[in-house]
């Protein structure tokens, strides 16, 4: 017998995908589905998942959602995920060309009542929908899921279990209290013991209110959010959650990111033994982005969306420094996001011709080219959940060169500058504290010294090539949570993969014990923080201010 999942999320690579959350949300449910999990994933049926769909056919009219208008589930597969998929058809909501925003980048005036329904979706079928199986765990991911529990516990659903991942708490769906009527929202839930916050309806905070375990996607991080400084007001009411809190790292599809078997790369790949081919992609970067065919540059990729949370503002200001600095480095960047740092950076480039290219946009085979192209990958945040895009880098050979904050100070190795160079032997990356142009423009040149080094520098790409950080160590993690959710399910996992799920699992009994270990150490610093009504209140934070639109990344 297997655990049913209904995961819920906006974004499921290639389904639909505008950053991280897209690849984090596929890759542990491909995870999940390789070790006996029965996985269905429900997403909007925006117009480009309708593409990656078979075998579709209509199993529920639905009235009454957020939104009005005519809606149906739908049931198909998704071709390249493998997985059963249930989508949310709604023309008036989804049949648009982007996730969250318009071509201008301008957000959807209707986002709430676009997630909101999706939400009370995942609970009707919690609650039960004829011809349509109940799960027996509802994971709903990020503030655009994360009015599941309480569209749940609304319709007093029993025996289903849920819980709720934050992938970036900046971001957490935040909308005039006035809308919760029209949202199917009862006034006892719109209280500051409940959605409530600053006057606001905030979806993320009533998930955190009532989901029944809260996850979080990188040890560090889940420290950082009980703190004024990254927990965007939400700390106090995560610290009285902190018995039901517990961190998970990411994973990330090793199957996709791999430049042995990279479909983007044709036949020409490359692995940490036989780096030739690596060579031939860095020209072939250096071409597309109209930089000087030299290879003995040092190529520095930036490939991100472009805003102040990843640090774009600093970088328009660093990366010239660094050009001036050395003569050898060749800078190309990909990305979109905000417009005036999306020029700033093209007048970089314009300025730096033919040693610094810029592209506005993003594609999956560009990606795929930055990494294997690139020498070195620079990738600021002034806060990071977990960071993928460094340990794709990674298995690229392209040596990150990251802010030491949230989930990458804990998958990134760096011993750091007051170290002799050989202690770099050991190294996977490059870490910055600070968030001053002079902070990311010494890293840069940290890594510029290092490549002068070549015995250490090819050491450290091996070191990061041959890092392990693939579901098949995450997904075992999250299955023993929705175990101790539902220990009245007795699971019965694949039985070929059985053995090896057997042996991941004991390989995994230490940290998921120093994940448990983590949350009560955690638990003794809130508590003395939490220790007035005031704490366990909501707290407002004036030090980050974030717009409640983007997705994670």
């Amino acid at each position: 017998m297997a655990l049913k999942i209904l995961a819920v999320s906006a974004e499921a690579f290639p389904l639909a995908k505008t950053g991280g959350l897209g690849d984090a949300v596929s890759g542990l449910c491909r995870g999940l589905d390789a070790i006996g999990a029965h996985i269905t994933l429900l997403l909007p049926a925006y117009r480009e998942a309708m593409q990656h769909i078979s075998g579709v056919h209509q199993v529920a009219r639905l009235e009454g959602l957020p939104g009005g208008g005519a809606a149906s589930l739908l049931s198909g597969e998704s071709r390249e995920l493998g997985l059963p998929v249930f989508l949310l058809k709604n023309d008036a909501l989804y049949d648009r060309d982007g996730v969250y925003v318009n071509r201008d980048g301008v957000e959807y005036p209707d986002n709430s009542m676009r997630f909101a329904a999706l939400a009370q979706v995942a609970a009707r079928i919690a609650a039960g929908i004829a011809s349509v199986p109940r799960p027996d765990i509802v994971h709903a991911h990020d503030w655009h899921a994360a009015l599941t529990p309480l569209y749940m516990k609304q319709l007093r659903v029993g025996g289903v279990k849920t819980v709720l991942t934050l992938h970036n708490i900046a971001f957490q769906g935040l909308f005039p209290m006035g809308l919760a009527q029209s949202l199917g929202i009862e006034q006892r839930f719109c209280c500051d013991d409940g959605a409530e916050f600053w006057g606001q309806l905030s979806f993320l905070k009533a998930g955190i209110r009532y989901a029944d375990l809260i996850t979080v996607v990188s040890r560090n991080y889940a420290r950082e959010i009980l703190t004024p400084k990254f927990g965007c007001g939400l700390e106090g009411v995560l610290a009285d959650r902190l018995g039901d809190l517990i961190s998970i790292p990411n994973g990330i599809d090793t199957a996709l990111w791999d430049p042995q078997r990279d479909r983007y790369l044709s036949q020409h790949s490359f692995s940490a033994e036989k780096m030739a081919n690596k060579t031939m992609w860095k020209r072939e970067l250096q071409r597309s982005f109209g930089l000087i065919d030299d290879r003995t540059a040092t190529v520095m990729a930036m490939g991100s969306r472009l805003t102040t949370q990843k640090m774009a503002d600093v970088a328009a200001c660093a990366i010239p420094m660094a050009l001036d600095l050395h003569p050898s480095l060749q800078v190309c960047i990909i990305g979109r996001g905000d417009k005036a740092l999306e020029a700033a950076l093209k007048k970089v480039g314009e300025r730096y011709a033919g040693r610094c290219g810029v592209q506005i946009g993003f594609d999956e085979r560009r990606a795929h080219l930055l990494h294997a192209g690139a020498d070195v990958l620079l990738h600021g945040s002034r806060f990071e959940p977990f960071g993928l895009t460094p340990l794709y880098a990674m298995r690229y050979g392209a040596i990150p060169i990251c802010s030491k904050v949230g989930g990458m100070a804990d998958t990134i190795v760096d011993p750091g500058s007051y170290h002799p160079a050989s202690a770099m032997c050991a190294a996977t990356g490059i870490l910055f504290d600070g968030e001053a142009p002079d902070d990311m423009s010494l890293a840069i040149g940290r890594a510029m010294a290092l490549r002068a080094l070549p015995a250490i520098w090819r050491t450290m790409q091996r070191n990061a090539m041959n890092a392990d950080f693939g579901w098949a160590k995450a997904a075992p993690a999250y299955l023993r949570a929705y175990q101790a959710l539902r220990p009245d399910i007795a699971v019965d996992q694949i039985p070929e993969r059985r053995q090896a799920v057997s042996a991941t699992m004991r390989r995994l009994e230490p940290i998921f014990a120093n994940v448990v270990l983590d949350a009560a150490n955690l638990g003794l610093a809130a508590g003395k923080m939490a220790s007035s009504r005031q704490r366990r209140k909501n707290t407002r934070t004036d030090t980050l201010v974030f717009p409640p639109e983007a997705s994670a990344a």
